[in-house]
């Protein structure tokens, strides 16, 4: 039974939807959860997909209250969990579509880099601000960010580890397009639309043309029995400190 995420059907496209009061921040069972969902899509094939968050958050990334209480099995898990979904999202077989209806930060803000297309509220606050809460970036998120964005806007964004306004994330291309509040979620179903009548067993092929590369590479990383080798340091006692010092500052 869903607690967090729903699929709402908009035609021939599927709109997840996350809700996890306040800011949709990821944690084990948020990660779950969306491994779940995505699973199950990836079995009923709907013809596209939008992903779209709660409010004035698309997602505020891993819930830093949380984090530096994980004790060894749970960042482990919470690893994997992150990988499994990035890996997932990001090789999904169909068009995949964010709405990025609000802030999205650090791992909220990857979520959005493994759509396909995004489209950008005016309003809200972006960045990969990992190294601010004193956290290394596991295997698939890291691997996303190169992927996605060039060399100047990863160094900008990744050790710079600030927030940018739409207009800078746009300039950076983070996101392919800007839209009120209100006319984000429409503009992300008129897009996956569009994506959804191309030819889907092509559409299938080509993103894995496209992507595959980085795909094959994490899978081998991630499949070879070691696991993800951010997990030896991935909490201390800096990310506690960190962590604690942004929740404070928000």
């Amino acid at each position: 039974m869903p607690r967090h995420i729903h699929i709402e059907e908009a035609g021939d496209v599927a709109v997840v939807r996350i809700d996890r009061p306040p800011a949709n921040a990821l944690d084990l069972d948020l990660l779950a959860e969306g491994h779940e969902v995505r699973e199950r899509l990836a079995r009923e094939e709907p013809r596209a997909v939008v992903i779209v968050g709660r409010e004035r958050f698309f997602s505020a990334g891993l819930d830093l209250k949380a984090a530096p209480t994980l004790n060894a099995a749970e960042q482990r898990a919470t690893v994997d969990g992150i990988n499994r979904l990035f890996l997932g999202w990001y090789g999904f077989p169909r068009p995949v579509v964010a709405a990025m209806n609000g802030h999205a930060v650090a791992g909220g803000l990857i979520l959005a880099l493994c759509a396909d297309h995004r489209v950008c509220a005016t309003e809200g606050r972006f960045g990969l601000t990992e190294l601010r809460a004193g956290l290394p970036y596991p295997l698939a998120a890291i691997a996303v960010v190169r992927a996605e964005l060039s060399a100047a806007a990863a160094r900008r964004l990744v050790l710079g580890a600030s927030l940018v306004e739409p207009p800078e994330a746009l300039a950076l291309g983070v996101v392919d397009e800007l839209r009120p509040a209100d006319e984000v979620l429409p503009r992300a179903i008129e897009v996956a639309t569009e994506f959804a009548a191309l030819p889907s067993a092509t559409y299938r092929v080509v993103k894995r043309q496209l992507r595959g590369p980085a795909i094959d590479a994490l899978e081998r990383a991630l499949g070879g029995g070691a696991g993800d080798p951010v997990l030896a340091a991935w909490v201390s006692n800096e990310t506690s400190a960190a962590a604690t010092g942004i929740l404070r500052r928000d």
